[in-house]
């Protein structure tokens, strides 16, 4: 809660809000929305839009119920504000000389969307990510590896002020030079490591190669974050056996960084619950469901102040339990992670890649139909440990497309979408048709 805390609360906790009773978090969310919402309300044009078409105002809240009165936010409605209101977007409820940061989107929309912060989100974002970290077992004086990758995605310089903030020793080696990483682990003992699975996934195959065994190192805890892996059993297994390490899953997205993490328990992410309202939603209802019911996760950020979200749909399919954790922390817990999505975004390679950001490239681009299907297959799999590389891509050619369509085509997604395209180029009319919604992303 206190973005200015530099010392924990306890040997376990970091912040006392950690073991706050249920009747307690909801009493202060529900005094904290109606703060943030009054703000919302006066400062962001597309808030106060949504709020007068819902015939809602911001005192009318006197339960967290009636936050259902609003619409749920979207991605399209995000790059739709940027549209409007260009570069920084209609959504913002600060103007841009009160903001200290920006990051961008890596890959969701054929253009990067981005978020601003203020000092405080930057300062609050820190100690969020540091209550997480410390509840993995990172302290003082500890040596922690980054390999998040530093160029444009918002994980690396998250995990590097959290670590900072608790008093580790920090190594910045982002997601490059694979032998100098595992050589840095053996010579100055690092304790923690974070990245994506993937990464975490090739570093120990390349530690294989180079006769390194990486559970006999110094590393206690692999931390990974951007796509899924933590909380997919096979994975952790696998992954924490190569590393001889506790492998805990980091859950955050750019737009809400974080949502929740594995304690040492890993007993899967426990949100915070005294930074965002967390809705569970029936996908096609959009009603409340039951603690342990799978739906899609909804949230409402209560104190951010440079972008904040009402009931932004991350899309993410969950299942939450709000029993208190063996360690006594009480925030509620996402069981197994993210379970799926509720609709055909991929994760590559950390990147997370929509359709209709191909869709957006490939229509616009000379020599195509209007068709296309993004195939996944096995020539787009880590052989060694199923993770995404890239993605097949099907196109039809028109009649005046050029021998080298293929070639051209991969390599303006890849420019754009920071993703490995492997186009196949087809005649026309070979793709299939439909009338009703088509499906875009195909399993073979």
């Amino acid at each position: 809660m206190n973005a200015q805390m530099t010392r924990p609360h306890s040997e376990d906790v970091w912040d006392p809000v950690e073991l706050w009773s249920r009747e307690r978090i909801e009493e202060f969310q529900l005094a904290a929305l109606k703060k943030q919402l009054a703000r919302v309300e006066e400062r962001s044009a597309y808030y106060k839009q949504v709020f007068r078409e819902a015939g809602f105002a911001a005192a009318e809240l006197m339960s967290l119920e009636d936050l259902r009165r609003l619409p749920v936010t979207r991605k399209a409605d995000y790059v739709a504000g940027l549209q409007a209101d260009p570069p920084f977007g209609t959504l913002r409820a600060v103007g841009v000389d009160e903001a200290v940061r920006v990051h961008f989107s890596s890959g969701t929309t054929g253009r990067p969307s981005p978020v601003l912060w203020t000092k405080r989100d930057v300062e609050r974002w820190a100690d969020l990510y540091a209550r997480y970290l410390y509840a993995q077992g990172l302290r003082a004086g500890d040596v922690f590896q980054c390999m998040f990758n530093y160029s444009w995605f918002v994980g690396g310089l998250g995990a590097t002020l959290a670590a900072q903030h608790i008093g580790a020793l920090v190594i910045p080696g982002g997601s490059v030079d694979t032998k100098r990483q595992i050589e840095t682990i053996q010579e100055y003992g690092t304790k923690a490591v974070i990245g994506t699975p993937s990464f975490m996934a090739h570093v120990a195959e390349a530690a294989e190669e180079m006769d390194v065994d990486l559970a006999a190192s110094t590393v206690k805890m692999v931390c990974v974050g951007g796509e899924p892996g933590a909380s997919i059993p096979g994975t952790r297994e696998r992954l924490e056996r190569m590393w001889g390490a506790k492998m805990f899953d980091c859950y955050g997205a750019l737009e809400c960084q974080p949502i929740g993490w594995d304690s040492v328990l890993q007993l899967g992410p426990q949100i915070a619950e005294d930074f965002i309202y967390v809705e569970i939603l029936d996908p096609d209802t959009l009603e409340p469901v039951e603690d342990g019911q799978r739906g899609v996760l909804v949230l409402t950020h209560l104190d951010k102040e440079a972008c904040p979200l009402v009931r932004w749909w991350t899309g993410d399919v969950v299942v939450r339990d709000r029993t208190p954790t063996p360690d006594g922390r009480t925030h509620a817990t996402l069981k197994g992670g993210v379970l799926g999505r509720a609709d055909d975004m991929l994760i590559v390679r950390g990147v997370n890649l929509f359709p209709t950001a191909v869709e957006d490239i490939v229509r616009a681009f000379p020599g195509t139909t209007n068709e296309y299907v993004l195939v996944i297959d096995d020539s787009v799999k880590d052989p060694k440990n199923g993770f995404l590389t890239g993605v097949k891509l099907r196109v039809e050619r028109t009649d005046d497309a050029p021998a080298d369509l293929g070639e051209k085509l991969a390599s303006r997604l890849r420019e754009r979408l920071q993703v490995r395209f492997i186009v196949e180029v087809l005649p026309a009319g070979t793709l299939p048709r439909t009338v009703h919604k088509a499906k875009r992303v195909v399993m073979e």
